[in-house]
C-alpha cells in the first residue's frame, strides 16, 4: 500500500533564481507533484533552464513543471523574451492562424526551457472589461463561440509541441466583479443561466483539456452553502465529473489567494478541496507553509488519496522530455515572437 506524504497533491513555488538548500530540504521531505514558477524566478535563459533542470533533478518522480504563459501581460517569459500580444488582442485582431501560431511558439519556447505544463488558456467569456475579476486582456472572446475557436487555435498548436494545457478559470470568473487575489467573489447566477453562456466554453473544450483549473468563486444559487467552487463538491464532484464525465486531472487556482487563505485557512481548505474533487493544489508563495499543507492532505480519507493519485499518475505519463537547450534555439523564437507583436501592431504592453 502506497505510503502518501502529501506532497502527491501540490504543484509548489519556489523562492528564487536557484535552489537554496531550505527548498531543496522541502522537496526531499514533501515530494510535490511540481513546480510553478514566476517572474521572481526567472532572470535569464541559461539560469531558467538550469533552474528546471535542477527540479527534475531533485525530484524522485518527474515534476510537472509549470507557468502561467498566456499573452499579454500574463507571460512569465517576459522577463527576458519579447512580450506575446494578450488573448483579446489576437481575438480584436481577428486572425485564428496567428493565435495558432502564439500556440506553437509558445509550446516550442516552453519544452526549450523545461517545461511540460501551461496553465493556459482562459476560457472564461469576456462580459464586462470593467469588472474587477482579473481577467482584463485575458479573454479570447465575448461570445462562447469565439473563446472555442481561438482557445483550441492556441491550446492545439502548443499541446502538438508536446505541452500540456490547463483550462481556466471553472466555473467562470466572468460576472464576477472581485478579483480572487484579494477576497471571494459571489456570483448570483443560476445554474441555466451558467449553462447559456459563461460554461458553454468549458464543456465544449474539455475533450482538448488535459487539465481544468477550478477558481476562487462563490455561485450561492449553485451551491446554497457559499463555499466557493475550489471547496464546494456541488461544482467539482458532481457538476464537473458527474454531469460532464470529466475524468482528468483538475487544479486549485492558488491557496495563498486572499479569497482562501483570509477566510478558510490553507490547511483546511487544501483537504477541503481534495475532498471536493481537486487533483492538485496550487500553493505558489508560501514555501514554509508547504509542508503543514502536504502533512493535512495526507490525513485525508484513503478513497479519495488514491482517486486522485491514478488521476495525476495517468496525465504524468504523458508528460515529455524537454527539449536540448540552446541560446540560438531561444534567439531564433524570439524573433518569432517579435513577428507576431509586429502582425498585431494595436497591442501595447502594459
Amino acid at each position: 500500500m502506497r505510503t502518501y506524504t502529501g506532497g502527491e497533491f501540490i504543484i509548489m513555488g519556489v523562492p528564487g533564481y536557484t535552489l537554496d538548500q531550505k527548498t531543496i530540504e522541502i522537496i526531499k521531505k514533501v515530494k510535490p507533484a511540481g513546480f510553478i514558477l514566476f517572474a521572481r524566478n526567472i532572470k535569464s535563459p541559461e539560469q531558467l533552464r538550469a533552474l528546471t533542470d535542477d527540479l527534475r533533478a531533485h525530484s524522485e518522480l518527474t515534476p510537472f513543471i509549470t507557468i502561467d504563459q498566456e499573452g499579454g501581460r500574463v507571460s512569465r517569459l517576459k522577463e527576458f523574451a519579447i512580450e506575446p500580444p494578450s488573448a483579446k488582442a489576437l481575438t480584436d485582431f481577428g486572425d485564428v492562424i496567428l493565435i495558432a501560431d502564439h500556440g506553437r511558439i509558445t509550446g516550442k519556447l516552453l519544452k526549450l526551457f523545461g517545461f511540460n505544463l501551461n496553465l493556459a488558456p482562459v476560457l472564461d467569456v469576456l462580459v464586462n472589461e470593467k469588472n474587477e475579476n482579473s481577467l482584463k486582456g485575458r479573454t479570447y472572446g465575448s461570445t462562447p463561440d469565439q473563446v472555442v475557436r481561438n482557445a483550441a487555435a492556441f491550446s492545439d498548436s502548443m499541446t502538438a509541441e508536446g505541452i500540456l494545457c490547463c483550462g481556466k478559470h471553472y466555473p467562470g470568473y466572468s460576472m464576477a466583479n472581485v478579483d480572487p487575489h484579494n477576497d471571494l467573489p459571489s456570483v448570483d447566477r443560476t445554474k441555466e443561466e451558467l449553462a447559456a453562456l459563461e460554461w458553454q466554453s468549458f464543456k465544449r473544450m474539455l475533450p482538448k483539456l488535459h487539465m481544468v483549473m477550478v477558481g476562487h468563486v462563490s455561485y450561492p444559487r449553485i451551491d446554497a452553502s457559499g463555499l466557493p467552487a475550489t471547496l464546494s463538491r456541488v461544482m467539482v464532484h458532481q457538476v464537473l465529473r458527474e454531469e460532464w464525465s470529466f475524468e482528468g486531472c483538475t487544479i486549485t487556482d492558488d491557496m495563498d489567494m486572499g479569497a482562501i487563505k483570509s477566510k478558510y485557512g490553507s490547511c483546511e481548505a487544501a483537504v477541503q478541496a481534495l475532498e471536493a474533487g481537486n487533483d492538485l493544489m496550487l500553493v505558489c508563495h508560501s514555501l514554509e507553509a508547504v509542508p503543514q499543507i502536504a502533512a493535512a492532505l495526507a490525513g485525508a480519507p484513503r478513497a479519495v488519496l488514491d482517486q486522485s493519485f491514478d488521476r495525476i499518475s495517468a496525465l504524468r505519463a504523458r508528460l515529455v522530455e524537454p527539449q536540448a537547450f540552446s541560446l540560438a534555439a531561444f534567439e531564433t523564437l524570439n524573433q518569432d515572437l517579435a513577428g507576431l507583436r509586429a502582425a498585431v501592431p494595436s497591442y501595447q504592453p502594459v
